[in-house]
């Protein structure tokens, strides 16, 4: 292959992995100009971000996998085609039922995207080309977040929350013409054995049980049969949907738990600290967002340059160094307060974050896949995907449930991000007791 056809190749996939990130961030920032436009209460609005998550982590594992059977570049295409639709329809709403069900539809693209762009990446590249590109992607998925936020604001305050899914479409559209010229079509795989039911039932059984209104201890029970079902199913099918054999390498099992607190605890504060930032400082949704800019930046300057950093010391002493430095930035952010300020509250902790950040997501991703089998690498990019979203999703509920006992604001903030800070010193433990003994560079 060409060398500029596989930087091609990696753009492709960077940016509709991006996307998916932009979008979810879009969220968080331009709900207020939701619910006015579309008369939508607490309740209903959501359901703008619920409906999405269900579909999304609820079809991540079948997301993967589909790709490893009908051919990866097949399934990316779908999942393109699908994600286009669904933000074409979201910017087109003008009722609750109709923005719900196009985030709902908006969400399987995301599950098909998500698992197969990493599928497609570690297809395309090998050696010391595969761990870089694995570099950017992980990079990808705090940056993109971070920059949502910044372009949520943007849109909120200068613009209409329907460009930022209207955008999608024409990305996507040259997304879906590069596909075609440039990723090569991959063999066809041994067909699989897909326990839709038990992947798809449980999985979203769990994220209702997080983010749904009512029913939330019933769908957690479904949940958990659903899922001791599917492993049981799976530990004797051969031809598993998700190979148990993932979990059974220390390397990639430290990975995913690691990524699952860590990401509880960043998409917590990446979700309550814009609030507080107007609320406490009254920050516009603009400011709210550009306020993100010192971890934005930091992170990124610090994740191009992992590659180099990680040849020389090795992934896990990265990941050491980023998730410490992450805890020191979350627990210096929890004593924020108006009298406080921006600058010192705010500022100077996310400096800290984003150099914990930058040093953390991309060897996390490596760890994940790390060791794969060729014919597991969709799978196992969806087990990354998936711990990715409901790490998040379970993390942000645990966070805001604690702090809600906490009627004052900023008080409520410094109990989140305490919270927060302890979920991340989880992560650590995750990565001294599992990853630190393997003790491999990136090679």
């Amino acid at each position: 292959m060409r060398k500029e056809n596989k930087g091609i190749i990696l753009a492709i996939i960077l940016i509709s992995y991006f996307m998916i990130l932009l979008d979810n961030s879009i969220i968080f920032t331009g709900t207020v100009k939701i619910a006015a436009e579309l008369n939508l209460n607490q309740t209903a609005l959501s359901w703008v971000s619920n409906a999405y998550s269900l579909t999304f982590g609820g079809l991540l594992l079948l997301g993967g996998s589909i790709g490893d059977i009908i051919g990866r570049k097949r399934i990316f295409s779908i999942g393109l085609v699908i994600f286009a639709i669904g933000s074409l329809l979201v910017g087109l709403a003008g009722s609750m039922l109709t923005i719900v069900l196009a985030r709902a539809f908006q969400g399987i693209g995301s599950a098909i995207l998500a698992p197969t762009s990493l599928a497609l990446l570690m297809d395309s590249f090998s050696g010391k080309e595969r761990t870089r590109a694995i570099v950017a992607y992980g990079a990808t998925s705090g940056i993109g977040a971070s920059i949502g936020l910044v372009i949520g604001g943007l849109f909120a305050s200068l613009m209409s929350w329907r460009d930022g899914f209207f955008i999608n479409v024409p990305i996507a559209i040259v997304m879906l013409i590069l596909t075609a010229k440039f990723i090569p079509t991959d063999q066809t795989r041994q067909l699989k054995k897909l326990d839709i039911i038990g992947s798809i039932i449980g999985m979203t059984a769990l994220v209702y049980s997080l983010v749904g209104s009512q029913g939330r201890l019933m769908a957690f029970v479904v949940a958990i049969i659903a899922i001791a079902v599917f492993i049981w199913y799976e530990a004797r099918s051969k031809q598993p949907m998700m190979p148990l054999r993932l979990f059974m390498d220390r390397e990639r099992l430290g990975g995913y738990i690691a990524r699952f607190f860590y990401l509880g605890a960043m998409m917590s504060m990446w979700f309550l600290t814009p609030q507080i930032m107007q609320t406490q400082l009254h920050f516009t949704p603009l400011q709210a967002g550009l306020g993100f800019f010192p971890l934005t930046i930091i992170s990124f300057v610090v994740a191009v340059q992992v590659a180099k950093l990680a040849d020389r010391f090795g992934n896990t002493q990265l990941l050491t160094i980023g998730i410490t430095l992450t805890i020191i930035g979350m627990f210096a952010i929890s004593f924020f307060s108006a009298q406080v300020g921006y600058t010192v509250g705010i500022a100077l902790p996310m400096i800290l974050m984003g150099i914990g950040q930058g040093l953390t997501l991309s060897p996390l991703t490596v760890a994940g896949v790390a060791n794969t089998l060729p014919e597991d690498s969709g799978a196992a990019s969806g087990v990354v995907n998936m711990v990715h979203q409901i790490g998040g999703s379970i993390g942000m509920a645990l966070v805001v449930a604690v702090s809600a006992t906490v009627k004052t604001e900023p008080a409520s903030y410094h109990l989140a991000m305490l919270t927060a800070t302890a979920l991340l010193i989880a992560a650590l433990i995750a990565v001294i007791g599992l990853i630190v003994p393997t003790l491999k560079k990136i090679a």
